[in-house]
């Protein structure tokens, strides 16, 4: 396979992973803050209505869930890719691979 190729493939799965896991993510943290809190999370937490607290809470959470989400997707991904070609993704390949 080609290197350019691959790398196209690779951008595709590394996409497609990534918005799966976000909306996934998104969706499990809605759930869990809906649970947590016995209420929607903030629709906007700029809005100054919403408490500050409950704001930065719900970035951080949004911002740390969603981050591993897409790590963790794209570890899949990448495992997925190497047992498929029998090598890393291009973007993955350390120097000299």
């Amino acid at each position: 396979m080609a290197s350019g190729g691959g790398s196209k493939i690779w951008s595709l799965m590394s996409l497609g992973s990534s918005v799966g896991a976000a909306v996934a993510a998104r969706k499990a943290l809605e759930a869990s803050w809906k649970t947590a809190a016995r209420r929607k999370p903030p629709a906007n937490p700029a809005d100054p209505d919403v408490d500050v607290w409950e704001a930065v809470t719900w970035a951080l959470a949004t911002g740390a869930v969603a981050s591993l989400a897409r790590m963790l997707a794209q570890r899949r991904a990448a495992e997925y890719y190497t047992r498929s070609t029998g090598h890393l993704p291009p973007p993955l390949q350390k120097d000299g691979q």
